[in-house]
């Protein structure tokens, strides 16, 4: 079945789990996961030219006060910053990097909770200062998401509360039958 060989990964693949706050970036053949994501945005971020992608776990909007420099990239706007650098490190040129963008969920379902509009809309608009194109996205609702970049295939999947995984997006290149 088509769908089940979208989300097969050789033996051989790295997951590198990203937690809150950490961004992490790589080439080849790894995937790139972050799980329970709730209020946070998980971006995610694709060169397809140079098969190079990178993931982060973003907490809370805007950029990071000074006194908060050891967690710095718990914030979207230094978290973006990280992104394009380890990305650039790794010899990918910014206008070749596709964005999705996954989390930002009322998970408590408060009435007066304004974090996850805020991660959303704060993520967005440093994106598109930044000159970066958002290709897809599943942001907000009420439930907890997880997310899984392919490196190699350039394919990213997502669960949505209890679902089974999803495509979300996949590189234009990239069949889905290796």
């Amino acid at each position: 079945m088509e769908d089940e060989a979208l989300f097969n990964f050789d033996k051989n693949q790295q997951v590198i789990d990203v937690q809150i706050g950490q961004v992490k970036a790589g080439r080849g053949k790894i995937i790139l996961q972050s799980k329970a994501i709730g209020s946070c945005i998980a971006i995610v971020a694709y060169d397809a030219v140079k098969k190079i992608g990178a993931l982060a776990h973003v907490m809370l909007p805007g950029i990071a006060p000074a006194r908060k420099a050891a967690e710095k990239t718990k914030y979207a706007a230094n978290a973006i910053d990280a992104i394009v650098s380890r990305m650039s490190e790794l010899d990918s040129k910014k206008d070749d990097i596709e964005v999705v963008l996954v989390g930002g969920g009322n998970i408590l379902q408060r009435e007066d909770d304004t974090i996850c509009n805020a991660n959303i809309e704060s993520t967005l608009e440093l994106l598109a200062e930044k000159g970066l194109k958002v290709t897809a996205q599943a942001v907000g609702g009420i439930s907890r998401r997880s997310v899984s970049l392919n490196v190699e295939r350039g394919i990213v999947s997502y669960t949505e509360g209890d679902s089974s995984e999803k495509l979300l997006w996949k590189h234009k290149s990239q069949s889905l039958i290796k």
